[in-house]
């Protein structure tokens, strides 16, 4: 049985009016809300990858700031059983909030940050990053 590690790379994006980008995505018949961001390629670094996946997904470019977040405890893939998910988070600029409008499987939405919970993302390690945007606002 192959097992394997499936590294994900994922941007925080916050606009002027205090709101983060998220991402209502749909793949393999399942619906989710996430971080914008994506799977790492062989042969990519990882903000080459966060940089991709803002173009790919939203046509937009962003800035990487710094490293925020990479989940310490065990998670298995939700789509690949064998996989160990690792997932990297990192806080995102972009001088330009204009995106491209989503596809069929992907829409990006913006939530504030005075009202949005954990509830409202859909992965254990996502609704651990916003108790984290959470408590550095309080900071």
């Amino acid at each position: 049985m192959d097992k394997g590690f499936n590294i994900r790379v994922y941007g925080v994006l916050i606009n002027e009016k205090k709101e983060v980008l998220l991402m209502d995505e749909t793949r393999f018949g399942v619906s989710f809300t996430k971080f914008p961001g994506g799977g790492l390629e062989l042969g990519e670094g990882l903000e080459d990858c966060l940089i991709r996946e803002f173009q790919e997904e939203l046509g937009m470019s962003i800035k990487v700031l710094g490293l925020m977040y990479v989940n310490p405890f065990f998670v298995q893939s939700a789509f690949n059983p064998k996989d160990q998910l690792i997932a990297v988070y990192y806080t995102v600029y972009s001088s330009s909030f204009e995106m491209k409008i989503g596809s069929d499987t992907e829409q990006p939405k913006w939530f504030r940050l005075d009202t949005i919970s954990e509830d409202d993302l859909t992965f254990p390690i996502d609704k651990e990053v916003v108790k984290l945007i959470k408590q550095k606002k309080r900071d």
